[in-house]
């Protein structure tokens, strides 16, 4: 069994006992989290795909950790001004373990 979940303005493809890092959500290490917002449901044969969501399905989950993701170096640069710049960026995740899938 698995359903496509919208999270963070992505869509991601899920089942139970699988671990993800999601963009952050609320939440400290050990607190269940639930996703409301199911877009396909698949058990086995049986396919159901939401209008834009499935009724009444969830998806629920334990939140692993907490974290930052590695640094990315942006630079700009402009010839001949003396300009250049460098930024690092590290963006928020959190990892997730589904739990359980419910078709509602």
């Amino acid at each position: 069994m698995y359903a496509v979940i919208k999270s963070g303005g992505k869509q991601h493809r899920v089942s139970a006992g699988e671990t993800l890092k999601l963009e952050k959500l609320d939440g400290d290490a050990g607190a269940e989290v639930t996703f409301d917002e199911v877009l396909l449901l698949s058990n086995g044969d049986d396919l159901t795909i939401g209008t834009p969501l499935v009724a009444g399905a969830t998806v629920t989950g334990r939140i692993l950790e907490q974290g930052k993701g590695k640094k990315i170096l942006v630079s700009t640069y402009k010839r001949r001004k003396g300009i250049s710049r460098t930024l690092g960026h590290r963006q928020l995740f959190t990892e997730v373990e589904i739990t359980a899938i419910s078709a509602g």
